[in-house]
């Protein structure tokens, strides 16, 4: 049992955004243990595209996500991960398409920027015949998660942070947590286990709203003619992300796709792709909600990503590495921010952009809950 300290964190869940808690406290100078029931991350943060997709995000999703970016970049150098600053390509392949991007561009923040055919094809390896146009967007980021979240462990032990693998918590009271081998006490507990916290905490889950999220993807070899230079999003991208999708204009390619393809409509299809530095194609990825969603995915989906990437690359056939099934938190709003008890708080990203805007939403929440610190402080 540790000893019932003020200055001891303890954070529930080892995804991103309870290693973002545990980031921020240990920069200023408290005591950390971070508490997992897994062996090492498999969550949600690890079975993601590796896209920070900063610029596409609005409101409060895009305060976190520019604080992120600076967490980011600097954890890259500090943990030794890769990571580029690549840039978002987009790809037009219809006139309503371009008029979501053309109105995008007005918004005032001069972070998106349009681009011709040539331009596309010229970093991305994409059949001519498929284009129209594209757009840039400035300040996003790539990482490969299988390898930043690992680094990010090792970088956070070595900085003293106490990690508890294959240790489940049982129940969070101010002041402590009970676990499978024993109570810790600490003077500010954090929640951050994403979609498990109808396990923990199922009243405030209840309340709120928040369901699972699957996303089936795979990652895929394919013989591709020259690299693709920065995740690449598409149309059906630009109904999902909030920058973009409250725009009148995205309103008209709703409509269109939805009438076109609806089997894809059916599948909430976010169709986009990352290349890993192996070269390598993660791609998906299809959205399915539920309290519990089953565990069975239909094969339909994993074909119409495999259709879809064969007629948007200049490729014949690619050749299948990997399928897994994602999941993550669900709710009506972006974020999950409560503090059902004094010295306890309850954090999450309940949509999909959780390695975009996690690392911020938890430096926001622990500059609430602790002593103010500067992104400039070392670690101790």
């Amino acid at each position: 049992m540790s000893a019932a300290r003020a200055d001891v964190v303890v954070v529930v869940g080892s995804g991103i955004v309870g290693l973002g808690a545990a980031y921020a406290s240990v920069r200023r100078g408290l005591s950390v243990i971070v508490v997992d029931r897994t062996e090492t991350p498999v969550g949600s943060s690890i079975r993601n595209f590796g896209h920070l997709c900063i610029g596409a995000q609005t409101g409060e999703a895009r305060e976190y996500a520019d604080l992120a970016r600076e967490l980011w970049l600097r954890l890259a150098t500090d943990a030794g991960f890769w990571l580029r600053e690549s840039g978002t390509l987009i790809a037009a392949r219809h006139d309503d398409e371009l008029a979501v991007l053309d109105a995008a561009t007005r918004d005032g923040r001069g972070d998106i920027r349009l681009i011709d055919a040539d331009e596309v094809l010229r970093r991305a390896p994409l059949r001519p015949e498929a284009l129209r146009g594209g757009a840039v967007i400035a300040p996003d980021l790539q990482v490969d998660p299988r390898e930043a979240v690992g680094a990010i462990v090792r970088h956070l032990a070595s900085a003293g942070v106490g990690f508890r693998f294959r240790t489940s918590v049982t129940a969070v009271v101010p002041g402590r947590i009970e676990t499978t081998r024993g109570p810790i006490d600490a003077g500010q507990v954090v929640v951050a286990v994403n979609h498990d916290i109808d396990q923990l905490m199922p009243e405030i889950a209840e309340r709120v709203g928040i369901v699972r999220c699957t996303l089936d993807m795979m990652r895929v070899a394919a013989d591709l003619p020259g690299p693709l230079e920065a995740p690449l999003l598409t149309g059906w991208s630009l109904v999902r992300y909030g920058r973009f999708a409250a725009l009148d204009e995205t309103a008209a390619l709703r409509r269109r796709l939805h009438a076109q393809r609806p089997e894809l409509a059916a599948l909430d299809l976010n169709q986009m792709y990352t290349q890993l530095p192996d070269g390598s194609l993660i791609l998906g990825d299809s959205h399915a909600k539920a309290v519990q969603p089953g565990p069975f995915q239909p094969e339909a989906a994993f074909e119409s990503f495999l259709d879809e990437a064969v007629e948007l690359f200049d490729v014949d056939r690619v050749r299948v590495l990997e399928r897994w099934q994602g999941v993550y938190a669900s709710g009506p709003q972006e974020f999950l921010r409560e503090t059902p008890a004094d010295g306890v708080i309850v954090i999450a990203a309940t949509t999909g952009i959780g390695m975009t805007c996690g690392l911020g939403l938890a430096e926001s929440a622990m500059a609430d809950a602790l002593i103010p610190t500067t992104l400039t402080e070392a670690l101790s």
